[in-house]
Parts: C-alpha cells; structure tokens; sequence
C-alpha cells in the first residue's frame, strides 16, 4: 500500500494544482495543502502519538491522507469535516482507492456546529484548513475540545497572515499556549495547550 498510496497522493496534487489553475471561484478549487505541509503534519501526528484528531476543511481528502496514514500507525483515527456535498464524494473514492477508509469518519455541515457539540478534551491534535474568517468564532469551542497537551494546526498562516491574525491574536493572549509559526508550505501557525502529561526521564 505505500507506493500505491504515494502515487495517490501525487496524482491527487497535481490534480488539485491545475484544477485550480483552470476555476474560476473559489468554491470550485480543492486549495490543497502543499506536499511539503502534508509530510509536515504526518511528522506532527506521529511526534506527538495523536490517535484522536480532526480536520475541518477535507477539500478532496489530499491532507486527510496524510493525516490518516500517520493516524493508522498508532491506531488512531480523522474525523474531517466539509460542507461541499461534492467534495465530500471525491474525497469519499479517494479513501477508498487509499484503503484508508476505516481510519476516517466523514461529517458534512457546518464546522461550527460539529465543533460547539463535541465533547471536551476529546481532541489530540486539531487541523484547520477551512474558512479563515469563522477562526476566531470557533476559538472557545476549539479551546474546549483540544486536550491539555492537545495541538492546534492552521494552514495559510503566512499567505493570509492579515486573515489569520484574529486567531494569532486569541492565541497570543490566551494563557500558557505555546505558540510557533512555522515557515512550512503556506505557513503553519502551531499552538500546544498548556497542561497535558509530564514525560519522566528513565
């Protein structure tokens, strides 16, 4: 499955990057993370031994992937969250082709509704890649769900840094996170809750 599965990820890239190129609105293109933010958050899953994370913004399911496989090692498991019906579908088929299905659960609707109704603490590591405008509205609810120790992913930290500074604003204020904006792809803003598990030396 890895090569098949790299293959996957490739084609869908390359797919996404001249479907992009070619729409017109932006609710037609698949504004997929880059390759290099998908190696990115793999390497954040498996660092941090998340098992329960969720994406809001599938698009056609490229970064799930990522996600997914990392998740998969560790018995863990994505719940990503789109309002595109269409979208929903492709990426749906792209899971499938993946074999990764059974490690993803799919939810279409408002992210903030999903969001306001999920337990607390019920969160290890939360990815955003969605409508940067609704940040800032969702942040007492993701503040909710992410465990102590739990970690926050934005895309497009710095390609819409002006969008995104509602958000990097409730983070810089909001005691004990911890925060880094990573230079990776479009720009990855990190935020680690305080609290979480004190590893003890051997």
């Amino acid at each position: 499955m890895p090569d098949d599965l790299a293959r996957l990820k490739a084609e869908l890239a390359a797919f996404g990057a001249a479907h992009d190129a070619a729409a017109t609105t932006r609710g037609e293109r698949m504004l997929n993370i880059t390759p290099d933010t998908g190696e990115f958050l793999a390497v954040l899953v498996r660092a941090t031994r998340a098992r329960r994370i969720v994406e809001i913004g599938t698009s056609n399911g490229y970064s799930t992937l990522w996600l997914a496989e990392a998740a998969q090692v560790q018995g863990g498991h994505v719940i990503t969250l789109e309002r595109d019906a269409g979208k929903v579908a492709m990426a749906r088929e792209n899971f499938i082709r993946a074999r990764l299905s059974p490690v993803i659960t799919q939810w279409q609707g408002d992210a903030g509704d999903w969001l306001a109704a999920a337990p607390a603490a019920s969160m290890d590591l939360l990815f955003l890649d969605s409508h940067r405008a609704a940040y800032a509205g969702w942040w007492p609810w993701i503040d909710r769900v992410l465990r102590p120790g739990g970690l926050l992913v934005v895309d497009n930290a710095v390609s819409h840094a002006e969008e995104m500074a509602p958000l990097r604003a409730l983070l810089d204020a909001a005691p004990g996170y911890a925060v880094s904006l990573v230079p990776v792809g479009k720009g990855e803003l990190l935020a680690v809750k305080p609290g979480g598990q004190v590893l003890k030396g051997s």
